[in-house]
């Protein structure tokens, strides 16, 4: 199980997230409480272990303005909320894996409560090359993402199972350690982000959600794993 800790602000919670296990971090560049300078993003960056995926967080934000913040922070990746214009998605990929071996372009999907929009969209991006990873967060009017409200997670199982296989699914929205083993026993999802439902207020995180919700989501997906094989 994939676990991203997102919306760190500061290397103490940059390293908390790292000794606890988490797979990746997640520095957010567009408007928000959690929102980071890409050099304040790189000193961060810089104090994790380079195994570490470091995610950049955009939202409608042009090719050029990403690259840069991409080579600047030493990003290994890029979460992008908003519209593909252009194809910035297979640019990201292409001029991404030059920089960064292994880069990562992480395209999010919100679930609005209309399971039938929902599983087109997802449809249309395991149909598409590039988008190798997907993210699905809550989908609330004039929110990116950052809503700490979980999405309908029954009514979004059917896609989730149909894209199984196709992309790597991560779930977000809302995650807390008291609900994420029913969203992975739901969904199976390859992995898990989090970021107000580990904080002790906006932008810090806090040492025992961190390390309580990572020991969950990887205890509930060996669960998930093994309940799924015996089938």
């Amino acid at each position: 199980m994939w676990v991203k800790i997102c919306g760190i602000t500061s290397i103490r919670d940059g390293l908390t997230a790292a000794s606890a296990g988490a797979d990746a971090v997640g520095f957010v560049f567009a408007e928000s409480a959690r929102r980071v300078t890409p050099e304040a993003a790189r000193q961060i960056a810089e104090s994790l272990p380079p195994e570490m995926e470091k995610i950049g967080v955009f939202v409608n934000a042009p090719l050029d303005t990403v690259l840069q913040s991409v080579e600047h922070a030493h990003l290994t990746g890029v979460q992008l909320h908003g519209e593909d214009p252009a194809g910035i998605t297979e640019s990201l990929c292409e001029q991404g894996e030059k920089m960064v071996r292994g880069f990562r372009v992480v395209r999010v999907v919100h679930y609005t409560g209309n399971a039938d929009r929902f599983a087109s969209q997802m449809r249309r991006l395991t149909e598409a090359d590039a988008a190798a990873t997907v993210l699905v967060d809550t989908g609330i009017a004039g929110r990116p993402g950052g809503t700490g409200i979980p999405f309908d997670w029954e009514a979004a199982e059917a896609s989730f199972r149909d894209a199984a296989g196709k992309v790597r699914l991560i779930a977000a929205g809302g995650l807390t350690a008291e609900n994420v083993a029913r969203a992975i026993a739901t969904l199976q999802p390859w992995g898990v982000d989090v970021s107000s439902g580990v904080e002790s207020a906006p932008g810090r995180k806090h040492p025992e959600r961190v390390e309580a919700f990572i020991e969950t989501a990887r205890a509930a997906a060996r669960i998930a794993w093994n309940v799924s094989a015996a089938r």
